[in-house]
């Protein structure tokens, strides 16, 4: 809450709405969309129909032109189907109560909470991908995001943690402070406020949490190896998830969501931050390697670095000589690579 009020910079139409229709309809756009695309839609509605009742009065073939581009059209067909049921049933007047909001046409628990805590204040904590991630990482937990138990644990700790007082703005708070700070690669571990509590920091698991299950499912992936080497051994830990190379070995694995630009200077940084490793060489960054699986491609770079000391987040890791390394399994990606190199 203090660094929401004086450092969060992040800026949105719908931030500080009051009028549930406008939160309801901007929840709806960024369901399946990304906040950079759904802004523009966002706003055509709001021009084209400033109150539920002129959205539920306007014609099908108008709110679907006004839709085209966004894709998954079922959140249009719901969004029409509550409009009127609203406009309609409850004579324009939004439901109050977070388990009537519930029950509105694609309306989750998620969009609910969002909906019952931004418009009226109630103590409903709004668990996204980015709350998930500043939990996950600041108390070091290792569940799936995706699983049953997972969901269950997380948002029964959101509700926790909780500014009852003040719902809403937390809310918005800890949401802002994930997409800005605690972000998916490359976040602000150096100046975070959290950092000196944050787990994960202090493990060296910041950039493996959180965990999701359905990993497999995704189509891109970017590995950036980290091949720490002391005293003529090798860091090396064994692919336990559940994912593709199960039990096969790798270096230190720094997955990212996108292509990242790594140079002296930000290998510098995320060693320091992530690791709190200030004493080392850069020996080489690789070219951008890829390997094409029958669902996934993978694309990343090994980024190989001499320690001077083993630092306290890489203690967990097994070191190998290399005798010992010629005899663990790897993935193809990662002997593929020193095959190359060895030519």
């Amino acid at each position: 809450m203090t660094w929401n009020d004086a450092s969060n910079q992040r800026k949105m139409p719908w931030k500080g709405e009051r009028d549930p229709y406008k939160i309801w309809l901007s929840e709806i756009i960024l369901q399946q969309t990304r906040v950079a695309q759904g802004l523009a839609y966002y706003e055509s509605f709001i021009a084209a129909y400033p109150t539920i009742v002129q959205l539920a009065a306007a014609s099908d073939e108008a709110v679907f032109k006004l839709w085209e581009g966004l894709g998954y059209y079922s959140r249009c067909r719901n969004l029409l189907t509550t409009a009127r049921y609203i406009a309609f049933e409850l004579g324009g007047i939004f439901p109050t109560e977070y388990s009537a909001i519930l029950q509105l046409k694609g309306v989750g628990p998620y969009t609910a909470a969002a909906i019952a805590s931004f418009a009226f204040d109630l103590p409903h904590a709004v668990v996204d991908g980015n709350v998930y991630r500043v939990i996950a990482r600041y108390f070091g937990i290792d569940l799936p995001t995706d699983s049953t138990a997972g969901k269950k644990y997380f948002n029964e700790l959101a509700h926790q943690l909780l500014t009852v007082h003040h719902p809403a703005k937390y809310n918005q708070a800890i949401m802002d402070f994930g997409a800005t700070v605690c972000k998916p690669a490359m976040p602000a571990c150096g100046t975070c406020l959290l950092k000196k509590h944050c787990k994960a920091l202090a493990i060296g698991s910041v950039n493996t949490l959180p965990i999701k299950s359905k990993t497999i499912q995704r189509k891109k992936r970017y590995f950036y190896y980290f091949i720490f080497q002391y005293k003529g051994c090798t860091a090396i830990s064994q692919r336990m998830q559940k994912d593709i190379w199960h039990s096969l070995h790798e270096f230190y694995l720094m997955e990212s969501s996108k292509l990242l630009n790594w140079n002296t200077i930000t290998v510098k940084k995320w060693l320091e931050e992530q690791l709190g490793i200030v004493n080392h060489t850069l020996e080489k960054i690789s070219e951008i390697q890829q390997q094409q699986l029958t669902h996934q491609q993978i694309k990343g770079q090994f980024i190989h670095v001499h320690l001077q000391q083993i630092p306290p987040t890489l203690q967990g890791l097994s070191w190998y000589g290399a005798t010992e390394l010629g005899k663990l399994a790897f993935p193809r990606f990662i002997t593929a690579y020193f095959a190359q190199n060895q030519q």
